[in-house]
This record gives C-alpha cells, structure tokens and sequence, in this order.
C-alpha cells in the first residue's frame, strides 16, 4: 500500500539524487535540513553534522571524482507515513584529482560500488543519513589491489599474524 506521504518522500528523495548528478550542491543541501547527520564509511571522520558539512563532503568527492554518478536502483523504499526512506544505488566514479582533507593521490581508476542509503525526513527535508557498502570493495577497486586476505596466502598469513601480535598486545594492557 503507497500513501501519499511515502510518494511525497520518494519523489523528495528522487529530486535530491537528481540535483547531485547535476552538480546543483544549492538544491541538494536543500533538501537537507540544518541539523542534517551523514554517516558514510568514506568520510575520514563519520558522521558529518549540518549542511556547511555536508556541502564541504559533497565538494570534495566531486572535486576528486568529477565523473561521480548517482544511479537509484528501484524502487525507492519508504515507510507509511514517508518517515524514512531506503535507496539502492549503484555509484560510479574515476579517481582523478587529489581527495582532500586526507590528501589521496588520483589514482586514475575507476570504480563501482554498489550500497544503500537510509535517509530520516522530517517535514520534507533530509535530517540523518546512513550510507552503506563495502569500502574494502571500493578501495581495492581504486587502488587496484586485493586488500582481502586469503586464507593460505602469504598476504593472508602475514594478515593473519599482524591480527595476532595486535591481539596479544591489548590482551597484555588489558
């Protein structure tokens, strides 16, 4: 069953995607409210708090990934009453300028990540979002290199016993 509400919110979300692929950071932090939370594994210091912030993160990704597309994989989940809404999106990007604060070099390449954004709205503004994917993923993707180790592999040896000697020394501070 779609309320109105919910298709209120859908289409919200919908327009809010659409000013990103555009580049239209006035229209997109619009649709943020002031007290906005983001909290994506990309950030260097998750969550981001209020739209200079997310506005400085946005700026930063597309400064980095000037090819950055946002694609919605349908449909747009909404509770009843429009509340909260579900995206599935598949992104993709090339690393081709410097990612700041950290200071990234470009690395040429290009990725696709697939994740879900879970979006809060109150009175027809975003206040909270909780992005999720495989980081590992998008990592190993950019740098062009596996990051996984496998098991009875030298990397997943070695992985393996780095955990341990981390594991034996906070047992030993415990």
């Amino acid at each position: 069953m779609q309320t109105a509400a919910c298709t209120k919110s859908a289409d919200m979300v919908q327009r809010f995607v659409d000013a990103w692929n555009a580049r239209n950071l006035d229209d997109f932090t619009g649709h943020l409210a002031h007290d906005i939370e983001w909290y994506d594994p990309a950030m260097p210091e998750p969550p981001v708090r209020g739209r200079a912030a997310v506005r400085a993160f946005a700026e930063a990704i597309l400064r980095a990934f000037p090819d950055f597309t946002y694609e919605v994989q349908p449909p747009i989940c909404s509770s009843l009453d429009g509340s909260r809404c579900a995206v599935v999106w598949r992104i993709s990007a090339s690393h081709v300028h410097e990612l700041r604060p950290v200071g990234y070099a470009p690395t040429g390449r290009r990725a696709t990540i697939e994740g879900v954004d879970v979006l809060d709205i109150r009175d027809g503004q975003v206040t909270r979002i909780l992005t999720a994917f495989d980081i590992l993923s998008a990592a190993e993707q950019l740098l062009g290199m596996k990051l996984r180790p496998v098991p009875g592999t030298r990397r997943g040896r070695f992985a393996v016993t780095v955990q341990r000697l981390l594991a034996r020394a906070r047992k030993k501070r415990a």
